[in-house]
């Protein structure tokens, strides 16, 4: 599954599979300038740290296109476009996969001398390229996370860490396909994910497409599926992994992390390098993203709350490090102590 997004340069458009329509309807949506590009990052259009990263790379490229198309004085292109990635970059506070491919393309575009149109082809380039290595990383992040996943079992995942949440094979479930592709029979218990439900609508979908053996579960049961011994481990993806190890994911990750301690159940994180952020020290300093008050009041436009009772609808919650058995990535996985794992890691990837 790659094709959810696609950049089609005869409609000079990204086009992005609507996620909010998920599982009932499939279709994409034509993202043509910086505001589309936030909208369905802020509307969850597309969602998920690695492919909210790519987005944001095609999104600097109708950056540019917005600058050039709108002209005005050429030697004020460079402070334009520069503000439009700034713009790009803030639409979502906490997965810095969006800062991190924002950033990438600013450094091709500031160490480009020429025009705003002779640009316009390296940053395609570039952007292509982010898009293409998210596949392979995800690829070998999945290789490197089905040697931890016994035959036989059953794990446990929280909201959509599939290709839908990539540009395609997904991280925790990327594990989960390459545990099968090594001939392990699987079998996945797919948390509902509240208020959301992007474990009801997209990770059930994606694995009921691929034909591995998936049941949804309310998010309450997580405590007496795992008393029952139905959980062999539980695998979950990651918006900001912090220098420690501490990792901020979808709400409700925390809660299954301790659930996981209490009845000895192995943990893991899987996400990209790109999702590790080293300039933040903890879990403390990560952004937590606060959504609308609608997603928790209505339920298919039906409202569930009484009017005029607030909510809380935080999007995701940190889990500690000291609950995480390993974090998966594309240059294996990392044990603790974290800081070091992860200070080893991207050293190593930045050669």
């Amino acid at each position: 599954m790659e094709n959810h997004i696609h950049f089609d340069i005869a409609e000079h458009a990204l086009m992005l599979l609507d996620q909010r329509l998920l599982p009932g309807r499939e279709t994409h949506v034509a993202c043509r300038n910086v505001d589309d590009i936030i909208h369905a990052l802020k509307t969850m259009v597309v969602r998920g740290a690695p492919a909210i990263g790519v987005t944001a790379a095609w999104g600097c490229v109708l950056a540019l296109r917005d600058v050039l198309e709108k002209g005005g004085d050429p030697s004020q292109w460079r402070a334009d476009f520069n503000a439009e990635l700034d713009r790009l970059a803030q639409a979502r506070p906490t997965a810095v996969n969006l800062r991190w491919a924002v950033e990438r393309m600013r450094a091709v575009a500031s160490a480009f001398q020429g025009s705003a149109a002779e640009l316009l082809p390296r940053l395609e380039k570039e952007a292509r390229a982010i898009h293409q290595e998210d596949i392979a990383i995800c690829k070998a992040l999945g290789r490197a996370g089905a040697d931890c996943i016994p035959d036989n079992s059953t794990i446990l995942t929280h909201c959509n860490a599939g290709a839908l949440a990539t540009a395609g094979y997904g991280t925790a479930l990327g594990v989960i396909r390459a545990a099968r592709e090594q001939g392990k029979h699987i079998r996945v218990i797919a948390d509902e994910t509240r208020p959301f439900l992007q474990g009801a609508r997209l990770t059930a979908w994606e694995l009921k497409e691929d034909g591995i053996d998936v049941t949804v579960a309310c998010d309450n049961a997580c405590a007496l599926l795992m008393q029952k011994g139905m959980v062999d481990c539980v695998v979950v993806g990651a918006d900001r992994i912090a220098a420690n190890g501490d990792s901020a994911n979808k709400i409700g990750t925390f809660g299954v992390a301790i659930l996981a301690q209490h009845f000895g159940i192995p943990f893991y994180i899987a996400a990209p390098l790109s999702t590790i952020d080293t300039a933040t020290p903890t879990g403390a300093e990560i952004p937590i993203e606060e959504r609308p008050y609608e997603e928790v009041a209505l339920l298919n436009d039906r409202r569930i709350c009484p009017e005029d009772v607030p909510v809380y609808n935080f999007a995701f919650d940190v889990t500690p490090a000291h609950l995480i058995t390993g974090i998966i990535t594309e240059k294996g996985v990392l044990r603790q102590p974290y800081t070091d794992s992860i200070a080893a890691a991207k050293a190593s990837a930045s050669r």
